[in-house]
């Protein structure tokens, strides 16, 4: 429910909303519950996700289900090698009835945008964003423009796919909050979802799915606002420290995860326990949002690369060794 004084939602409303949300999404996008609740939390932290699985996985299909299922404005970029910063950003226009330049904006200035296919165009306009993710503002011809909040990057890239890639460098890796791996989904899961393509579910209209708005920029916000009431006692910091030491302190890593790794886990595991029904963070939140915050803000030396070795299984060893709090 709202608050009468000021019809604002309340914390459980927002709470709700986001669950509902989720909920939606499920509607068209069958065996990823576990990517969905990471757009939510991404949303809740302000912060980005980026989504890595196999081609047709329904990657792009979730990011556009998540948009028509929040009240939200959004834009989807198709990133190819020809795309020019200025595609991203906006640019200054001459007006010739005017003799005066003025700026056109781009597709970047959304609440939420969809980076399809992100590691398709090179390293020039991929940074064309470091700026938008990391200062919420877009600068052309030195002159600053706050993009408009919420703003949150939902990018896409293939993992296999290496044939006209640019892979993403260390810097704008770690500008997103989460990494998620989209799987293929599980047997009984692919079964549902061809038994609602033999129905006649049409993945361009998501709106005969069913698929309503469940949520908006109300709902975040006290969801963000309720994220503070959160504790987050010395012993679960404690935690958060020496699995983030320990990994700087691997064999198989030439990276390890810095300070700004660690605090955006305490933030992930915030919002999951907010979601969660709780105003307090446990070891099992830490453990849960440890793999999709920090794989992507590791860097494997080449000689574990070549033995198989994975960020993933790095981080579940880090998980595995660590102590405990109680």
């Amino acid at each position: 429910m709202t608050s009468p004084a000021t019809d604002r939602p309340t914390a459980e409303s927002a709470r709700a909303a986001l669950t509902e949300l989720r909920h939606e999404v499920a509607k068209a996008v069958v065996g990823q519950d576990s990517v969905v609740t990471g757009l939510v939390i991404a949303l809740l932290c302000r912060g980005h996700v980026l989504l890595e699985g196999v081609p047709g996985v329904a990657k792009t299909l979730l990011v556009r289900t998540l948009a028509a299922a929040l009240d939200v404005d959004t834009k989807r970029i198709q990133f190819t090698p020809d795309l020019m910063p200025g595609d991203v950003t906006g640019s200054l226009v001459y007006d010739a009835r005017t003799a005066e330049f003025s700026f056109s904006a781009g597709p970047v200035f959304t609440n939420l945008l969809l980076a399809d296919e992100i590691n398709r165009t090179p390293p020039k306009t991929q940074a064309a964003l470091l700026e938008a993710m990391e200062e919420r503002q877009v600068s052309v011809d030195g002159v600053p423009r706050p993009l408009p909040d919420p703003f949150v990057v939902a990018a896409t890239q293939n993992p296999i796919e290496y044939e006209g890639t640019y892979p993403l460098p260390e810097a704008q890796l770690d500008r997103f909050l989460l990494k998620l791996t989209v799987a293929i989904p599980e047997r009984d899961d692919e079964i549902a979802v061809l038994q609602r393509h033999a129905e006649g579910f049409d993945p361009r209209d998501l709106a005969a799915a069913g698929v309503r708005r469940a949520a908006g920029p109300a709902d975040l916000g006290a969801g963000r606002a309720a994220l503070a009431t959160v504790r987050t006692g010395p012993e679960v910091l404690g935690y958060v420290v020496d699995l983030c030491r320990a990994t700087r302190s691997s064999p198989s890593l030439q990276l390890g995860v810095s300070p700004r790794g660690a605090t955006a886990l305490v933030a992930t595991a915030r919002a999951w326990a907010w979601l969660s029904g709780r105003d307090f963070v446990t070891p099992d939140d830490v453990k849960a949002l440890a793999r999709p915050t920090l794989r992507h803000r590791v860097v494997l030396r080449p000689e574990a690369e070549l033995e198989g070795v994975t960020a993933d299984s790095v981080l579940q060893t880090v998980l595995a060794t660590v102590a405990v709090p109680r």
